[in-house]
């Protein structure tokens, strides 16, 4: 009888262990489920963000490294004939400068910028760029320092 005791105890010990396993079991189950789930969206939003990536490379401005500085590379006109190309700011001086009646000092850009132009040391990284656009076949850069728009 002692034995009889004995193996039913140790049957229900077992029979209690088999219900705990199966609760974590399908605990597991759901976890690894929603797993696979976040899986899939993740593997999705990758392929739309690799997506976006590739058209603004399409369209966006070279970047390079000179001197260990990350420095963006404005195309010059004859490669691309499209603004979108250059960068935001790039493309807001040469709409002032297509804007204006004639000729334009950098002073008068940086002024529709919001530049102080009472500083000459602000205005400098603006004439910059201009003179940048101007190398590259932007804007043309007149010999009195004022610069227009290529038509």
């Amino acid at each position: 009888m002692l034995e009889l005791e004995r193996i039913t105890a140790r049957r229900n010990e077992l029979d209690t262990l088999a219900e705990e396993l199966a609760k974590q079991l399908a605990e597991v189950q759901a976890e690894r489920e929603e797993l696979v789930i976040a899986e899939r969206v993740l593997h999705r939003l990758a392929e739309q963000d690799r997506a976006a990536q590739e058209a603004a490379a399409a369209v966006a401005p070279t970047a390079a490294r000179v001197a260990g500085r990350a420095v963006l590379l404005i195309p010059h006109r004859k490669e691309t004939g499209d603004e979108a190309a250059l960068p935001v700011d790039y493309r807001k001086i040469l709409a002032i400068v297509r804007a204006a009646d004639g000729p334009v000092q950098v002073r008068a850009v940086g002024e529709r910028l919001g530049l102080d132009a009472s500083v000459r040391g602000k205005l400098e990284p603006l004439r910059a760029k201009m003179t940048k656009l101007a190398d590259r076949g932007w804007l043309h850069k007149r010999g009195d320092g004022r610069f227009t728009a290529r038509s």
